[in-house]
């Protein structure tokens, strides 16, 4: 019976505790979370506020996290703290750098806002409250929906990381062309949420509210964790009646909008230039192959094509454009699924060539529309390295006759030289970034383009009537995207007439409208939610857009002249833009500043060649300097090995680094592992799946040694990039970028990653091996690899040099002699190989830095 009692009692008290455990709140709560979104005629005007309350018996930091589009501008941001606000001021960047504490001035704290996937960029921003206290944060951004395939998106990412009393989502969406359809969609919707969502639809009006309870918030009943966590998603598009587009007017600026629709398709003439360097290796190429696929299916009979690859060398699928029959899209698929990646990359030879093709193309139609789409994922490392003798070159040679796209893929690639050579020749560049559904993006950038129904468009309006006209002049216009003109009307008219000419696939067209003003103006008097000065809001946003586009391909003195009226309009309407900083003030007068990242802000640090080649050539003053440097560096190291070569007898020497070092274990050996590199340029050099640790290494062009080193950690999910010129940290989608410029340590989940100043990088986690990588700077930046503790390695270890690591057996010498030069080495995998003692550099941070003495092997994975 007392069992029973006691029994009872301890089941009891478990549940008191767990039912406090559910109950209990965070310590730093936030209690009220609102997103406000109003999308007048696709202008967005978005507020997030969030309010917080500290529970616990101290000070604690809370934090304010908003994931917005890439595409908005941030507008305004404040915090109040029982009661005092905080408000952020928009300055000039560079005045607000300068009037910043020495830190931000560095460059160290200026982080406030930054990239966080191909779409959102994350502000971010923390403050000490004292306990019980409360905080309002509020930030505003607005930005103009882009119509792409046929309709508009507003992104909204929702992430609260707790359970929030009072959450709730609104979006008003007034369009007075007429909304054509809408639809709301989210990556996180369950049953009950899906009850917790509103839609209320008109002619001209939609109002989406999600406002959901938190029991229905709970991913489980019984924990406190919460399901809001991913994208909430809204598209629609409008009606379009009039063939001129649409005209709206508030307050004496206007906005014309123009999308045509149902009008015959201009065929292409379209070369396809694809990088298969060495860098493309393993899911890069995979990927293009999948999407070139796709994309073959997509072509249209009265299309023309044809395939460009390279790398160091450039080669042509045929020597002139083909009509895309089946036959011929057959043939081009089974020439995509051959391609495997290797070798340099020539950029500007494969881009001549195609400019080259075209050129010489013969039978194509007078009303086709030429093109060239280059997808590469590196630098220029062959050929002609200097980007801007190669941006020069292909204008030149394109010469307004074609458009170009330039996709890079992934962060090695300078965004900027691709987008400066984009926009000089009438195409854009796009970032596709290394996930799983890069192929659909590569895809989905060809649809944006596939179908050009328009060419040559002027939008002609009043001249003595109308001042501070946007771009009203576009080269084609592509089906399901949109034509957007802004502009202040400087006279009273009772009528705007607009005319549009422009080139069909069929005819030329001249297209006229007229819009009664005060018949537009009255249009958005009523609306209860619309911010009055919305268009003219859209217009400097429209016009810093362009004017910093703009900026990219032009001349030094015309870039300081565009980039000027952009930073007049970005502090007139207060818009963060890359030229302009929010410098928010905390309590104490602490200051941290936001800015607007660009595309080319999301990349690695590199040195890319623009003032011309640096490297020595033999005659020249430096180049001799070098030499005898080298010189008297290879007579001291001679000297050294002779001491050696006098010990153990007279062997064959080489004084460069092995590719790879490593000790046997538990053997007193070295193996210096060499690896071919005309194989392949990516090798899986370990996988241990006790330890939950893989290990490639790249090969560099123009260096016989690994340039770049790619860790994969299992538990916990971490990815560790190594490269000559920086360390990027990977985890749970986050990026930390260390420098080899300082010594810096970062902590995951207990697996430590430590970089010693242009030395080393260290990874370490108890109970598994530690890898050390040692940078090596003369004559070649290049990298060592090798690790400590490898008695944790399992017996499962494998890979070029893993297999090394378990049971690897040194033929015995069956003469005793220390002096062999020669013996048998056999792998857990079976394997043989022949070996030879030489010398070589020690890239070890733990040797004394002198030659030492080990078995080489040459290996071809």
């Amino acid at each position: 019976m007392e069992q029973r009692t006691l029994l009872a009692l301890m089941v009891f008290s478990s549940l008191i505790v767990l039912a406090e455990t559910i109950d209990q709140k965070p310590a730093i709560e936030i209690y009220s979370f609102h997103v406000d979104c109003k999308v007048t005629s696709r202008f967005a005007h978005t507020v997030v506020t969030s309010r917080i309350i500290n529970r616990a018996n101290e000070s604690r930091e809370a934090t304010f996290e908003v994931e917005l589009p890439k595409t908005a501008f941030i507008t305004n941001f404040s915090m109040s703290i029982d009661g005092e606000v905080y408000p952020g001021i928009i300055k000039e960047k560079a005045a607000a750098q300068n009037e910043y504490d020495t830190a931000v001035s560095q460059g160290q704290s200026a982080g406030l806002v930054k990239i966080a996937d191909r779409k959102l960029e994350q502000f971010q921003v923390s403050v000490s409250i004292a306990a019980a206290s409360k905080v309002t944060f509020e930030l505003t951004y607005e930005e103009l929906l882009k119509r792409q395939l046929g309709k508009y998106e507003l992104l909204l990412k929702v992430r609260p990381k707790q359970l929030v009393k009072h959450f709730q989502i609104d979006v008003h969406i007034f369009e007075p062309q007429g909304i054509q359809f809408l639809e709301t969609d989210s990556t996180f919707m369950t049953n009950e949420l899906i009850e917790a969502l509103t839609e209320v639809l008109n002619e001209t009006k939609a109002h989406i509210s999600f406002k959901p309870t938190l029991d229905q918030q709970k991913k489980n009943s019984m924990l406190g964790e919460t399901l809001l966590n991913g994208d909430f998603v809204v598209r629609y598009d409008v009606k379009r009646e009039a063939t001129a587009g649409d005209i709206q007017i508030v307050n004496g600026y206007f906005v014309h909008y123009f999308a045509p629709q149902e009008m015959p398709v201009f065929p292409k003439n379209v070369i396809f230039v694809i990088d298969r360097s060495g860098s493309m290796t393993g899911r890069k190429i995979e990927q293009t192959r999948d999407a070139l696929l796709k994309i073959l299916q997509d072509l249209r009979p009265e299309d023309r094509f044809s395939f460009i690859t390279f790398n160091n060398k450039v080669a042509e699928w045929k020597s002139s454009l083909l009509p895309a029959t089946e036959e011929n899209v057959a043939s081009a698929a089974a020439l995509v699924q051959t391609l495997s990646a290797r070798g340099g990359t020539d950029i500007n030879r494969a881009l001549l060539t195609a400019v080259g093709m075209l050129d010489k193309a013969e039978g194509l139609l007078e009303r086709s529309i030429s093109m060239i789409i280059l997808l590469t994922d590196g630098q220029p490392t062959s050929g002609e390295r200097n980007v801007e003798v190669i941006q020069e070159s292909v204008q030149k040679a394109i010469n307004g006759k074609y458009a170009l796209f330039c996709l890079g893929f992934g962060f090695d690639v300078s965004y900027k030289f691709l987008e400066k050579m984009a926009l000089s020749n009438g195409g854009i560049a796009r970032r596709i970034y290394e996930n799983a559904d890069a192929a659909l993006q590569l895809q989905g950038f060809y649809q944006e383009v596939a179908t050009p129904i328009l060419m040559q468009i002027e939008m002609q309006y009043p001249e003595n009537s109308i001042e501070r006209l946007t771009k009203n002049n576009f080269k084609v216009f592509f089906e399901g995207s949109e034509i957007i003109v802004s502009g202040k009307i400087s006279n009273e008219l009772d009528l705007l007439p607009v005319e549009i000419k422009a080139q069909s696939h069929t005819s030329n067209l001249t297209l006229k409208e007229e819009a009664n003003v005060k018949e537009k103006e009255q249009v958005f008097q009523n609306q209860r939610y619309i911010f009055g000065n919305f268009i003219e809001r859209l217009w400097a946003y429209l016009s810093i857009q362009q004017l910093l586009e703009k900026a990219i391909s032009a001349q030094e003195e015309d870039q300081k002249a565009l980039e000027a009226q952009a930073l007049d309009l970005s502090l007139q309407y207060s818009f963060v833009t890359p030229l302009t900083s929010m410098v928010v003030t905390k309590p104490q007068q602490k200051e941290e500043l936001a800015n607007k990242p660009t595309e080319a802000d999301n990349e690695k640090p590199k040195s890319l060649s623009v003032g011309g080649s640096h490297r020595l050539r033999s005659g020249t003053p430096a180049s001799r300097r070098s030499s005898e440097i080298q010189t008297r560096g290879n007579r001291r190291m001679f000297s050294t090995v002779s001491r050696f070569r006098d010990a153990i007898g007279a062997q064959p020497v080489a004084y460069e680094h092995p590719q790879l070092l490593l000790q046997l274990p538990r053997q007193n050996e070295r193996i210096c592992l060499n690896i071919d590199k005309r194989s392949q340029t990516s090798v899986q050099l370990l996988s241990d799946p006790e330890q939950g640790l893989t290990v490639t290494g790249k090969l560099g062009d123009g260096v016989n040694h690994f340039v770049q080193f790619d860790i994969n950690y299992e538990n916990p999910p971490v990815q560790i990039h190594v490269y000559t010129h920086a360390i990027l940290v990977s985890h749970n989608n986050k990026n930390d970028w260390l420098s080899w410029t300082k010594s810096a340590s970062s902590t995951i989940q207990g697996l430590r990653v430590s970089v010693e100043k242009e030395r080393s990088v260290t990874a370490s986690l108890p109970d598994t091996v530690t890898i050390k990588i040692s940078l090596v700077k003369f004559p070649d930046d290049f990298l060592g690899l090798y690790f400590l503790n490898t008695d944790r390695f399992s017996d499962q270890v494998t890979g070029a040099l893993g297999q090394f690591y378990s049971k690897a057996q040194l033929e015995s010498n069956s003469n005793n002699d220390q002096r062999a030069v020669e013996r048998l080495l056999r792998a857990v995998s079976g394997s043989e190989h022949k070996i030879s003692r030489l010398y070589k550099k020690d890239y070890r941070l733990e040797s004394a830095g002198e030659p030492v003495s080990c078995w080489s092997i040459d290996l071809t994975p």
